[in-house]
């Protein structure tokens, strides 16, 4: 299972990357061995390792590739969408969407703890999540949305806070009404906003 014929260099990562967040999710970063991912992408070691040097960059190549993207596909699509009504969608989602993406970065979270090979490459990773977050707030502060006095890295983190928290805290262990959810959110929206007219809090996933 060398390189596959017909198939790029390219279009090879990407079937590793597919191949690896799949069992990342399913199996954990521990429990996944390079043999296991170099099989379901249909290819080498050898060539597993042409492409990306440990498991663990493999591990944050695949969150960066195949992690969650909901709040950037949401304002890809609706670019003229307020921005705190796009947060408050994907927040709705938080506690009832579970896919591999949500899992991904647990287990680098998770395997960033003790693992040196995951914790930089998740680090930076974060790191540049935590600013695309941040620069977005800073918009939304420009734009009249959200109080200005506000800092935007506090505003990033507590949406990180969140998004984690979901990822961590599954419905099966704790599920909260959906209107009660979308209510609190609400509530915390109008507390972020500036002085003045309320902020608008309508729209539908």
């Amino acid at each position: 299972m060398g390189r596959i014929a017909g198939v790029t260099a390219a279009e090879t990562r990407e079937r590793l990357l597919r191949a690896a967040a799949h069992a990342f999710a399913r199996r954990g970063y521990d429990g996944t061995r390079v043999a296991d991912i170099a099989a379901a992408a249909g290819v080498s070691n050898g060539a597993l390792y042409a492409h990306f040097g440990s498991k663990g960059e493999l591990l944050v190549a695949a969150l960066r590739a195949h992690g969650r993207r909901m709040l950037a596909d949401l304002l890809a699509a609706e670019p003229d969408r307020p921005i705190t009504e796009l947060l408050l969608v994907v927040g709705r989602l938080l506690p009832r969407r579970r896919d591999a993406g949500g899992h991904l970065v647990v287990e680098a979270l998770v395997a960033a703890r003790r693992d040196e090979d995951v914790a930089g490459p998740t680090r930076d990773y974060m790191g540049e999540r935590a600013a695309w977050m941040a620069g977005l707030v800073e918009a939304a502060q420009r734009g009249g949305e959200l109080d200005p006095a506000l800092s935007p890295d506090a505003v990033a983190h507590f949406c990180f806070l969140l998004a984690m928290g979901s990822a961590l805290v599954t419905p099966d262990m704790h599920a909260v009404g959906e209107e009660e959810w979308a209510a609190l959110l609400a509530r915390v929206v109008e507390a972020l906003a500036p002085a003045g007219p309320p902020v608008r809090t309508g729209g539908t996933p």
